[in-house]
């Protein structure tokens, strides 16, 4: 199979969807990988690295006139025309998004958004949405710390003793437990919530205090387990509990990072103004759920704003800050659904009932598929 590999148009952008190591295993398996001179040069892949490894180097048509394209961003309206009909696109191309998914089935792309990946050990490989919350996790702290006017680590000098930070963690999955660890290597004294309480050995196991908030009824229960690996809404009464506690907290935080999205909904409210009101002046706010309303009202998307004496922080792209890192990851992503989606004996013929490529399946045939089915 050709397979072509674009530069990110979009402004911000760093990553790449496939590295001088995924290449090479790619040209071993047979394909012909083309990518846009460039394009890697952001994630420090250089030409010359892709060509060492067996791929060839060519403009923005040779990588979008190919079998398969891989992308990390979902292609522009400029660029979907590009592709020719039954070509093969993989990437995160936001599978919510309608109307770009209508405009690849218009094309006749066959389009699959590897965040649909379903949670399970088979697709560990392949999640990409586990693989950049972490390095967002971990971002989000040398941010705060950047943007804190103190120190994080307690310190005791001759000028006598400053103490340490205190951190405050929302949402306790990927993100945020990267966010604890990263927090903890830095020295800060951590809290952390979350809707699940089975997350609670995982925080305490990082070195964080977890804020549990009690479980009243079966309802509260239930829905406290999640599903999929991810949070569902809880009952009004419980996130009345939960906000009192956090509103105490955050009081006394010094950084507060938030991470908590709900696939498909808007991210929930954790940190309202009256809660940024009574925070410390100086006080830092990263707002990992930015790109989707925001866990505080006042974050501003890919803004630095201060509201009360407090630095609030809306990046929305943490990963391609890291983008060496998160390219190698993202990449070895794709290679791994590649090799589910590809057969092994006739790379024409995709596993299109496969449980994972079904999940990830945006459009085909000229049809969308429906996100719910």
């Amino acid at each position: 199979m050709r397979i072509g590999v674009p530069t990110e148009s979009r402004v911000g952008e760093s990553r790449v969807a496939a590295t001088a190591e995924t290449v090479k295993k790619l040209v071993q398996q047979g394909h012909q990988v083309t990518l846009q001179a460039g394009a890697g040069l952001k994630a420090s892949q250089p030409d010359g690295a892709y060509e060492e490894a067996g791929a060839q180097i060519g403009d923005i048509h040779a990588a979008f006139d190919a079998d398969i394209v891989l992308k990390v961003r979902a292609p522009s309206t400029e660029e979907v025309p590009r592709m020719r009909q039954g070509a093969i696109l993989v990437g995160m191309l936001g599978r919510l998004d309608q109307t770009n998914s209508e405009l690849l089935a218009q094309v006749g792309v066959t389009a699959f958004s590897l965040e649909a990946a379903p949670r399970t050990t088979r697709a560990q490989s392949m999640d990409v949405l586990s693989s950049q919350a972490n390095i967002a996790g971990y971002k989000a702290v040398l941010i705060a710390a950047q943007h804190y006017k103190r120190f994080l680590p307690m310190l005791m000098t001759a000028a006598g003793t400053v103490k340490a930070a205190r951190v405050l963690v929302l949402g306790a999955g990927v993100a945020g437990l990267q966010a604890i660890a990263t927090a903890k290597r830095l020295g800060a004294v951590i809290e952390a919530s979350d809707v699940r309480p089975g997350v609670k050995e995982q925080v305490e196991s990082l070195g964080a205090k977890f804020l549990d908030v009690s479980l009243l009824t079966d309802e509260e229960r239930e829905i406290a387990k999640g599903v999929g690996g991810y949070a569902r809404p809880m009952p009004s009464d419980w996130l009345r509990r939960q906000a009192t506690l956090v509103h105490e907290r955050a009081k006394q935080a010094d950084i507060i990072i938030t991470t908590a999205l709900i696939p498909g909904q808007k991210a929930p409210v954790l940190l309202p103004e009256e809660a940024v009101m009574e925070m410390k002046p100086g006080s830092i706010v990263v707002d990992l759920a930015a790109a989707d309303g925001g866990n505080c009202p006042l974050t501003v998307a890919d803004e630095v704003v201060e509201r009360h004496g407090v630095t609030l922080i809306g990046h929305t792209n943490l990963a391609s800050m890291v983008a060496a890192d998160a390219s190698a990851l993202y990449a070895r992503n794709v290679l791994s659904f590649l090799t589910i989606l590809l057969n092994s004996n006739d790379a024409r013929v995709l596993n299109m009932e496969d449980d994972i490529v079904k999940a990830c399946l945006v459009s085909h045939d000229g049809r969308v598929r429906d996100a719910q089915s």
